[in-house]
């Protein structure tokens, strides 16, 4: 199209200048014009450079469709504007990748129905002390930025669209602070909106971002944004991140459809979030890090992953706050660790989680007030050694678990219920601590409270009723309980007295179990429960046992034939030397201490106590005791502490055997200052200094135990021998589960037999599978849905009563 005129109507005061008049040039018509003129463009293509010192009206013809007037130079920016000027219905073009189409550097000017389609340095660039309105523009800049506000630019931007760029669509740095309304921003290569630098600001009202390939929102650099009743969605990365103490604010706004992150945070920077909704994302719904970093939110929904991640991540001593919030159809709701990290929940529902609806753990604190779960693996998990926090007046539904305590970890809990559990309603294990106070379960079809061997629990005013397996399950180093009750007798649990009693367990439903019951035993026996009015002691004595008696129990075990020759050798090795010497020869040295590897449920624990009574029996061991210990054992909180700890868990084991669950667990790899480090060389210490008072075993998976076994030139030294427990397999598995049928008067119907070897075989068996404890825990599954069932016959027969058949099993479920 070949260039027009231009004619220029006069609008302004000065009677000197010509009041109209045809340029062939639009310099030309521009350099005549005052403030206050229109300039009207014939439609053609103007390969002209414009500049705008004048508050002109710049326009094409009216009537003519957008496009009809193009201005189009060959390189330079096509169109800067320096005034208050107003521009509408123009087609720009650029062409030079080091600087903008269209550059407003002053003023207050109008830009509307403008089309900028260029390959520049940005689309539509706002510098300096400019301040546009801009109505209705499209700009498509696949060789840059779409959008650019810098040097303290500012405008308004209603109604416009970046149909592609380059780079970021919308970029705001230097101390820019634009507002957006209504304005959509897709096909970026890059972030759709990025704002960055100290003193840069956005605002977007009712904007769209989408199909970016990249960030969909990016805040950096003690940069601030406000997005109000805006849309993110078809991200290729992250769709809002904030890096940097930079600061933003959600409120009404939609992000959905992200394969990474919804939205991630980091190093100092602080989200707000009100009435917006999070959904459909792949790995965090929320990712949480760094010191200083936090998020409050108030009245949002997070839903729908399509990942296998949880939808609330805070770690590494960041904060989060959730009020009046919903988070539901997610593997995982909420996840908080490391120590300073912390989360505060109120009045809000975590729902149809697959796992953990709240985890906490690595020293991490959750306070969680009025909130709802329901259908969940499980409620709350406290993982370990200074995680805690607190749960109040909180209701835990249809759960397997209402809520788990372990190693160490040291939660309170007030006046919370869990109703529906499929197992257990509140369950404390491996060291696990916790108070208890005015705490419910009800209609659970495993026990209420299940506090087993070695947990330092205190439970006060608890109450359970419609618990399958009973109120209360402890073991008899159990827990503190105070004025607790079941409907199983309706009276109250007596407090355990200052001697460390036993509660009577006939008063409350309390069945409470030896020390010498190990849970991951591979065997499933269930020995007789402890008289309750006997007096315990912190270690007590072992009962003296033959060598051969304890060896034939350990051949009773299913499985572990390698691990009974290599014991079987060990034992020899002794004995023969204790003879040697008894005839005056010398003895050959045997290194006693020693290393077990495998996967959990494997009999480890088991074993260490059988060597344990064997090496008593055989005038090694004083008493031949095991004391078990983990990381949150030995290791302290401050200088100093750890050897004391290590010291006193040493000195119970005199005479006995000391027993290291996840050995590797005080050498982590990326420890720095940690004092787990400090354990294993007082530790070794000791071995050395008193090495025939106590053997010590390390236990743990056995990749990491190959490490832990580097981490002190004295370690391996010590533990020369390593014995490997290996994964059971489907026959042994089913021979367990024969053995705890014989052990509960319970018999194996026809077919069952076969239907438990097909159902153990194509069990997963991923990290987290149990061996021994799998079998377990299947064979009381089986009991239930066998109760179930029989409870339904008006006269059951013995057989009936007795007899366990396919039926019974558990729906095999695909792992999560």
């Amino acid at each position: 199209m070949a260039q027009g005129t231009v004619q220029v109507t006069h609008g302004g005061a000065s009677r000197w200048r010509r009041r109209s008049g045809e340029y062939p040039t639009l310099s030309a018509a521009l350099a005549v014009a005052g403030d206050g003129d229109v300039l009207s463009i014939a439609p053609g293509t103007y390969r002209e450079n414009l500049v705008l010192h004048h508050a002109v009206t710049l326009r094409g013809p009216e009537g003519s469709a957008i496009g009809s007037v193009r201005i189009a130079p060959l390189d330079g920016v096509a169109l800067t504007v320096r005034a208050s000027a107003v521009i509408q219905d123009l087609y720009v073009e650029g062409a030079d990748r080091a600087a903008p189409a269209v550059l407003v550097e002053d003023g207050s000017p109008e830009l509307t129905d403008l089309r900028v389609s260029t390959r520049s340095a940005a689309g539509i660039e706002v510098r300096g002390g400019a301040r546009p309105l801009v109505r209705r523009c499209t700009v498509e800049n696949p060789a840059g930025v779409g959008i650019s506000v810098l040097d303290g630019g500012g405008g308004v931007f209603e109604e416009c669209e970046v149909v592609a760029a380059g780079q970021a669509g919308v970029s705001v740095r230097g101390g820019g602070h634009p507002r957006l309304e209504r304005c959509r921003i897709h096909h970026a290569t890059g972030a759709g909106i990025g704002v960055t630098g100290e003193g840069s600001g956005l605002e977007a009202l009712g904007c769209e971002v989408y199909e970016i390939k990249g960030a969909g929102v990016q805040i950096a650099s003690r940069a601030a944004a406000r997005l109000t009743d805006c849309s993110v969605h078809r991200t290729s990365a992250d769709g809002v991140t904030l890096d940097t103490d930079a600061v933003l604010t959600l409120a009404g706004c939609d992000i959905h459809d992200i394969p990474e992150n919804a939205v991630d945070l980091r190093s100092r920077s602080v989200l707000t979030l009100s009435r917006t909704t999070v959904r459909r994302f792949g790995r965090n719904g929320l990712s949480v890090w760094d010191p200083g970093t936090r998020v409050d939110a108030e009245s949002c929904e997070i839903h729908d992953s399509t990942g296998d991640y949880p939808a609330v991540w805070v770690s590494d001593g960041a904060t989060a706050s959730l009020d009046s919030c919903r988070v539901h159809d997610v593997p995982d709701a909420l996840f908080v660790l490391d120590r300073g990290s912390r989360v505060d929940v109120v009045d809000s529902d975590l729902s149809q989680v697959r796992n953990t609806a709240v985890s906490v753990s690595d020293g991490a604190t959750a306070q969680v007030d009025d909130c709802r779960i329901r259908e969940a693996g499980t409620g709350a998990w406290f993982r370990d050694h200074g995680s805690g926090g607190t749960l109040a007046n909180c209701t835990i539904d249809g759960v397997q678990t209402g809520v788990i305590v372990t190693k160490g970890a040291d939660p309170s809990l007030e006046r919370c219920t869990v109703t529906n559990a499929t197992e257990a309603g509140f369950y404390v294990s491996a060291g696990g601590r916790g108070t208890f106070r005015s705490c419910r379960v009800t209609g659970s079809s495993g026990f209420g409270f299940h506090v087993i061997d070695g947990c330092r629990t205190t439970l006060a005013t608890c109450h359970t009723e419609r618990c399958a397996r009973g109120g209360y399950e402890f073991a008899e180093d159990g827990p503190q309980a105070e004025g607790c009750t079941s409907d199983e007798s309706g009276s109250r649990l007596a407090a355990r007295s200052a001697a460390g009693s036993a509660p009577t367990g006939a008063q409350a439903g309390i069945r409470t179990v030896t020390a010498a019951q190990d849970p991951a035993a591979p065997t499933g026996v269930v020995p007789a429960a402890r008289p309750a009015d006997l007096p315990q002691t912190p270690e007590p004595e072992v009962a003296s046992r033959e060598s051969g008696e304890v060896l034939g129990q350990l051949d009773a075990l299913v499985g572990l034939d390698s691990v009974k020759r290599e014991v079987r050798a060990l034992t020899d090795m002794i004995e023969v030397g204790r003879r040697r010497q008894q005839a005056g020869l010398k003895a050959a040295s045997v290194r006693r201490h020693l290393v077990f590897t495998g996967s959990p449920g494997t009999g480890k624990t088991t074993v260490a106590r059988l060597y344990g009574e064997i090496l008593a029996s055989l005038g090694v061991l004083e008493r031949g005791h095991l004391v078990e210990v983990s990381r949150v054992d030995l290791v302290g909180e401050h200088i100093g502490s750890t050897a004391i700890r290590t010291q006193e868990a040493f000195d119970r084991a005199r005479g006995g055997v000391l027993f290291i669950d996840e050995a590797y667990a005080l050498a982590p790899e990326d420890s720095g200052r940690d004092f787990g480090r400090e354990a294993i060389d007082t530790l070794v210490k000791l071995m050395e200094d008193h090495r025939d008072a106590v053997v010590v075993i390390v236990a743990g998976y056995t990749a990491e135990m190959e490490r832990f076994l580097t981490v002190n030139p004295g370690v391996a030294s010590r533990f020369s021998r390593t014995i490997t427990f290996g994964d059971y397999g489907p026959g042994e598995l089913l021979r367990i589960v024969e053995q705890q049928a014989e052990e509960h008067e319970y018999r194996l119907g026809e077919g069952t037999t076969k239907a438990l070897l097909a159902y153990f075989t194509e069990l997963p068996k991923g990290p987290a599978f149990g061996n021994g404890r799998t079998a377990r825990q299947t064979f009381e599954s089986m009991v239930e849905r066998h109760a179930g069932r029989v409870a339904q016959l008006a006269e059951p027969t013995t057989d009936d009563l007795t007899l366990l058949f396919p039926d019974d099993l558990p729906v095999l479920s695909a792992p999560c």
